[in-house]
């Protein structure tokens, strides 16, 4: 029996708050508290989110109008970037802190750990089903267009055979590896089998609590001091703007409703948490780039059960 969608937004919020606490408490036990970190952050990229991504498409009807959802996740981060490009001439943000905002405005947390999730509860397995295929343009974009720009200091080079071949075959990429997977199987006429006990609530909220607990992990207090302005702005763009200019846009377009539906939920969610992971690598501010994912997710949880209660009503 399907859980009530109250008790999923309970548990939702629950796996993370809680995991995200029990990190940050934990953190001072734990001797290296970033490389644990790193190992929780694989073992979800390298076996729970595969799973997850290749039983929800399998079950797809998969439709011509599903090629919308990753062009969508595109076009989302690219615009994300333009507005954060205009917020930033009224900031005058300089150097790495430039940067930082910038692919904070970009990426969203589109994945299970958010966007996914969301478009589970609102819409059900298709919903999940539906958000893997969107946020199939992630990756890729994350590795081809963010990682570039944040290190194009050093960017000569870059787009050699091997820089590709370390990005793309990777255990980091198993996710897009099971959505191939999955339309593979799809290509195929392999159908999914009808009966099978598949723990997918038990997957998703596992991933998640992973997922935050790992970030409570490399969570300093300090991170959510200042840079109100920067946070406010972020704020605007994740939450007001994107989703208007989104909704005016899918309004003028015959896409079918449901791709609208996972289009619109998307276009709501706040920063994603590869605009810390981006910070880190190249030496950015990671600092800022905490502190904008922090403040953005929680005015997300916070905003989120009015959103529910608007979409069940």
């Amino acid at each position: 029996m399907s859980m009530p969608v109250e008790i999923k937004l309970i548990l939702f919020q629950s796996m993370v708050i809680i995991p995200f606490l029990a990190g940050f408490i934990m953190k001072k036990q734990i001797g290296e508290p970033a490389l644990v970190s790193k190992k929780i952050v694989m073992i979800n990229i390298v076996v729970v989110d595969p799973l997850i991504v290749f039983w929800s498409i399998w079950g797809l009807d998969l439709s011509g109008d599903l090629v919308f959802l990753p062009l969508a996740g595109i076009i989302l981060s690219v615009a994300g970037f333009i507005l954060g490009n205009i917020g930033n001439s009224f900031i005058k943000l300089k150097s790495t802190a430039k940067k930082t905002y910038l692919i904070s405005s970009s990426l969203a947390n589109h994945g299970f750990t958010m966007g996914g999730f969301i478009c589970y509860l609102l819409a059900g397995e298709k919903g999940l089903g539906h958000a893997a295929i969107f946020v199939s343009y992630f990756l890729p974009f994350v590795f081809t267009v963010v990682f570039p720009y944040a290190g194009k200091k050093e960017s000569h080079g870059i787009f050699t055979i091997s820089y590709l071949k370390k990005q793309f075959i990777s255990l980091k990429n198993m996710p897009l590896y099971a959505v191939i997977a999955a339309l593979l199987f799809h290509g195929a006429g392999t159908a999914r089998p009808e009966h099978a006990l598949f723990p997918i609530d038990l997957l998703i909220f596992v991933s998640v609590a992973l997922y935050y607990f790992s970030l409570g992990m490399t969570f300093s207090a300090g991170d959510l001091r200042g840079a109100w302005k920067e946070k406010l702005s972020l704020a605007a763009i994740k939450f007001v703007l994107l989703p208007a200019g989104t909704w005016l846009v899918l309004n003028l377009t015959s896409i079918a409703p449901d791709i609208k539906n996972i289009i619109l939920i998307q276009s709501f969610m706040p920063a994603a948490i590869y605009s810390v992971v981006t910070s880190v690598l190249y030496d950015l501010d990671t600092p800022l780039a905490s502190g904008l994912f922090v403040v953005n997710t929680i005015t997300f949880i916070a905003a989120l059960p009015v959103i529910i209660f608007l979409a069940f009503t």
